[in-house]
This record gives structure tokens, sequence and C-alpha cells, in this order.
């Protein structure tokens, strides 16, 4: 009986006592209703813990975004406040080296009419405009810059050097602004997206969207523009990029400056920076630094002289000096370092003049065609140093037309073209950017064109009055004018006359006839036959009156 109940159990149906099983239970059962209730309860514990984790997942990601908008922010802002910049680190370390070296002398100092502009400008004085500093390599740009940077402490400005590559250039902005576009962002682990891959003009544009946010909290607080300092503009290229590039640039500066928010200086060794500033410009100010004039040129190179070497120079030896090497600041640190000043002044000159010789010396009638495009280079180059050169002549003769005339004036011991003019003496228009960037002529923001320097223009009196110069000049011209012809010549050779045969030339109605007449001594099988599919022994052309 025991053996039966347990073999009964065996067959028992264990579905009837399962949690999970709807399908089959018995009439008056009591347990469906609790199953309900328990399986909702577990399907809504579910749901709730699932949306429970979405609402957490949305705000962990929500507050990381927002948290990284407020460190952008906040990062962009610490690059303005007071300290120097990184990349002015090693100006500054050369210019605090002088300062402590010079004594207390005032008359040791350089200061121009600029530095006290620039000191305004860092200050936050001067508003609503953004600048261009333009002039030749050395005439010291960089230094006014540094020293108004040093005035102020570094405090609500920034620096940062240009370069020829946009990327680069985008790697250099994110540094001075403290801006890291975005690549330690991840809001990916939240299922957030950010900011797309993309160029890097895209780039700088959403850099200076940030900046304008920080401009804007940081004008309420201290009522002051932020100043933001691009030096080395002629370093972008001039081509399509270079042009967008400067053009964005532009416009940032054009919209900051007219807001007051923040004043843009650019710094610049070249003259096309100006020529493509100058199209879109409604805000812009230039400011042309040139050479020191001779009297301030003869004090600084009296200071540092004493500095230097302890010497008293004679007043008649400083100006004989000055008047060989110019006011050039560069030059004349350069010549107060040596010991002996005036063979250093020689060496400066010989080096401009084998500068400029390593890159348009005339070629002459042996000038290969394949190397016409030099030629042209070359020509134009040495038609622009003697035009300067008869220009210095004839102002003085004429010292008093020297005074008066506008056009053709003679400033700093070097003469000067306009740009329109310089362009008809070289017959060619474009290669004048190619010299200014090579500093061998510069062209000022007034459009005059004048050698690099005043020991380039004594290098041009040196090479215009060598013996022989204008010879070969003109057979250079002439070289370069037979290349260009045989370029535009072509050639027709008629093989029948090769063959010693002739033509025979008869007028019809229509206009008139072309016929081969066989030489006599050749066989008839040997000569062509006297058809027109030939297409050298019976030609007909027509000609309209």
């Amino acid at each position: 009986m025991i053996r039966a109940r347990r073999t009964a159990s065996l067959f028992r149906p264990r579905w009837r006592r399962s949690f999970f099983s709807f399908n089959v239970t018995e009439p008056g059962d009591s347990s469906d209703s609790s199953f309900a209730k328990s399986a909702a309860y577990r399907a809504g514990e579910a749901a709730a813990t699932s949306i429970t984790t979405l609402l957490m997942l949305a705000a962990a990601g929500y507050c990381y975004h927002e948290y990284y908008q407020f460190k952008v922010i906040h990062d962009i802002s610490s690059a303005f406040e007071g300290g120097i910049h990184p990349d002015l680190q090693g100006y500054l370390v050369h210019h605090q080296q002088a300062r402590q070296k010079i004594s207390d002398d005032s008359s040791t100092f350089v200061y121009r009419d600029e530095q006290a502009k620039l000191n305004q400008i860092l200050a936050g004085e001067i508003t609503g405009r953004y600048f261009l500093l333009v002039g030749e390599q050395g005439t010291g740009k960089t230094s006014m810059l540094v020293e108004a940077v040093r005035n102020v402490n570094g405090f609500n400005c920034c620096w940062l050097e240009a370069h020829a590559d946009p990327e680069i250039f985008r790697i250099r902005l994110g540094e001075a602004f403290n801006f890291r576009f975005a690549e330690n962002y991840i809001g990916s682990l939240f299922s957030m997206r950010g900011p797309r891959d993309t160029t890097a003009l895209l780039d700088i544009e959403r850099a200076f969207q940030k900046l304008q946010v920080v401009a804007i909290k940081r004008f309420k607080k201290y009522n002051k523009p932020l100043v933001i300092i691009i030096s080395g503009m002629h370093l972008i290229r001039h081509n399509d990029d270079g042009q967008d590039l400067v053009e964005l640039l532009q416009q940032k500066a054009e919209t900051l400056a007219s807001s007051g928010l923040a004043t843009v200086i650019f710094n610049s060794n070249d003259y096309w920076v100006y020529q493509r500033l100058k199209r879109l410009s409604t805000r812009l100010e230039v400011l042309n630094i040139r050479d020191l004039p001779l009297s301030q040129a003869c004090d600084v190179l009296k200071s540092r002289r004493k500095r230097y070497w302890n010497q008293d120079i004679p007043d008649d030896t400083l100006k004989s000096i000055v008047n060989l090497v110019g006011g050039r600041p560069q030059h004349l640190n350069q010549v107060a370092q040596h010991s002996d000043m005036k063979e250093k002044v020689n060496e400066i000159i010989q080096r401009e003049k084998t500068w400029f010789l390593n890159h348009c010396a005339l070629l002459g009638t042996d000038m290969d065609d394949d190397v016409m495009e030099y030629g042209k280079f070359s020509t134009s180059a040495m038609l622009l140093a003697k035009a300067l050169v008869e220009q210095e002549r004839r102002l003085k003769s004429n010292s008093a037309a020297a005074q008066h005339n506008e056009d053709y004036g003679c400033k700093d011991g070097m003469p000067e073209l306009p740009l329109w003019f310089a362009r008809q003496v070289m017959t060619r228009p474009d290669y004048i950017e190619a010299y200014d960037h090579l500093n061998i002529f510069a062209v000022d923001a007034k459009s005059h064109v004048r050698a690099d320097s005043l020991p380039m223009m004594q290098a041009f009196r040196e090479i215009v009055n060598t013996p022989g110069f204008d010879e070969q000049l003109e057979r250079s011209i002439r070289r370069v004018a037979a290349i260009e012809s045989l370029g535009r010549t072509r050639e027709i050779v008629a093989k029948d006359l090769v063959l010693k045969g002739a033509y025979k030339i008869s007028t019809t109605t229509d206009g008139f006839k072309l016929q081969l007449e066989p030489p006599e001594q050749q066989d008839e099988e040997e000569l062509p036959c006297n058809t027109i599919e030939n297409g050298f022994t019976a030609l007909k052309l027509d000609i309209e009156d």
C-alpha cells in the first residue's frame, strides 16, 4: 500500500504547484489572485528600476555636460588672468636681462610714439578698433608689444604666433585661449555625442565663440576689453586656405571691436596682409613701424656702445655709421656689440648684397630657356633697384623738390616710389609681394616701395654703379624677350620644297590655286601624286575680300 502511494505521487502533475502556471487550475482555487498581484509587482519593480537607471544616467550625463561647459569657460577665463603667457616667457627673460643691465638713465630706452599708444591699448583705454602693426623685419614691432604686455603683467591679454599650416595655428590658438576643442570630452560614456570631427577653421570658429562668452563676463566684471595679439601674420600662406583664415580672423576682430569686448592686434612684416585686410575693414587702424630717425638712431647707438664696451663715440663717427647702416634697431644692436663698428657695417652691407644677388642675379644672353621665369624675376628686381638709385640721384640734385614732393619722397636716407609706378617699372604687378617676402623691397602702409633697409639700398648702389651693369641688364631683357618670342612662334615646313619642288600659284574666280610643280630630275614614280589627298601637292585657299 505504501509502495502504491509513492508510485502515484510520481505521476502527480507538478505543474499544478508551479508559480508560473496559469493555464490549469482547479475551480475555486484562491492562488490565482495572489499570483497576479505578485507578477504585477515584479513587472512594476523592473520597470521602475529601468526608468530610475535611465534617469540617473541622463542626470549624470547632463551634470557632466554642464560641468564641462563651465570648465571650458573657466579655463578660457583663466588664460586672461594676471601672469605672462608661456609663449612670452622667452621674450621676457631676455627683455628683463637687458633692462637689468641698463642704467637708470632714461636715454638708454627707445620710446616711440607708437609705444605709448600700444600701452594704452593693452591697458584697455582704447576700444572699438583693431590694429595692424606693419613694418620691415627688425624694426622692433615685437619688442614694443612685449614691453606693452610687461607693463600690464599679461592681464586681460593673450599672445599667439601665427603659422602657415592652419592645423598648427589651431593648436597654438587653443594653447593661447586654454581651449581644448572638446578633445577631452567623455560624454560618449553617457551616450552623448560630442562635437563632430571637422576642419581647423571650424575649430577656430568654436574657440572664438567661447571667447565671446568669456569676454562678456570679464567685461561686466572688470569693464575692460580683452586683448588678443597675433604675431607673425606674414607667415600665413598667401593662397586660398590662408585667405580663408585671414578672413575669419578679420571677421572676429571686427565683431569683437564693434562690441568693445576685445581688441585684436595683428603683427606682420609683409604688405599683403594689410592689402587683404583693407578690403573688408571698417574699424582697422594701421601702425606703420619704420626705422628710427637719424638723431634717435645716434642716441641708441651711443647708449648701447656705452653699455657693451663702455666707450664714448664722437658724434661725427656716430653719424657716419648711422648714414651707412640706417636706423634699424636690429642693425644698430649688431654694430654696437661688435668690436670694430665700421667692419661690422661693411659686413652687413655685403650680406644684404649677397642675399639680393643670390635671388636676383642677371644671367645675360646665356640664360637657358628653361629658367625664363627666373629671368623675368631677376630683371624686374634689377629694373626696380635701378629706378630707386636714379630716383635718389634726382632727389639729391634737387633738395627742394625732395622736401615738397609727396609721391617721390626720400625719408630716412632711402628713396621711395609709389606702388603703382613701381609696377610700371617692373612691367609685372605680382612680383612685388615675393620681393617683400624675401626682404629685398618693402612696401609700407601708404603703398610706397623702397629698399628693405639702408644696407640693402647701399647694395643697390654698388650693383647699379658696377661697370657693364646696364649692358648686362639689357642683354638679359633681350634674352627674355627672345625666349618669349620663341614660345609664341610656330614653324611650318613645306616638305615639297625640301624635295626641291616648286609651287605654282594661279588666280581663280573663287580665290587662287596653289599647285605643285615637281622637280624634273626625279623620276615620275618617286614624285608624290598631284592630288588633293596627298596634302602637299595641290592646295586651294579661299580668301575673302
